[in-house]
């Protein structure tokens, strides 16, 4: 028998009942394939030298991590807009600026150290917008 057959309803605080599909094998697998798969694929680009911009290599890593950082929240964390009264969907809002705000600040203190720290190389070539 799979695990989803051993899932009976849960209800809820109002009294609704769901399945409760935390923690199945099949949400796990699901999330560990597409982490895997979103970790191989901007890995594959970089290391083959990437886009001819670094600015489009950059951001379609980003974006990349971004949908990672979601499918961590919907497969692992179990985070969706109808539990808990809508305090995982704000928990979710409060991650996505948390990660934006760390995304480019980190971009922001890279760019700004490589042009700092390497003041011999010509950064109108070689910067992050070329």
């Amino acid at each position: 028998m799979s695990a989803e057959a051993h899932i009976a309803p849960v209800p809820n605080d109002a009294g609704h009942d769901h399945p409760h599909d935390h923690g199945s094998y099949r949400s796990y697998i699901t999330g560990f394939v597409l982490s895997v798969i979103l970790t191989a694929i901007p890995f594959g680009i970089v290391m083959a030298g990437g886009f001819d911009n670094r600015t489009v290599t950059a951001l379609v890593v980003m974006a990349f991590a971004v949908v990672q950082i979601v499918v961590h929240m919907v497969y692992f964390l179990h985070m969706n807009t109808r539990s808990d009264e809508g305090w995982t969907a704000m928990s979710a809002m409060l991650t996505i600026v948390v990660v934006a705000i760390m995304l480019s600040g980190s971009l922001w203190v890279m760019y700004h150290l490589n042009t700092n720290m390497m003041p011999q190389m010509n950064h109108e070539l070689q910067g992050f917008g070329s």
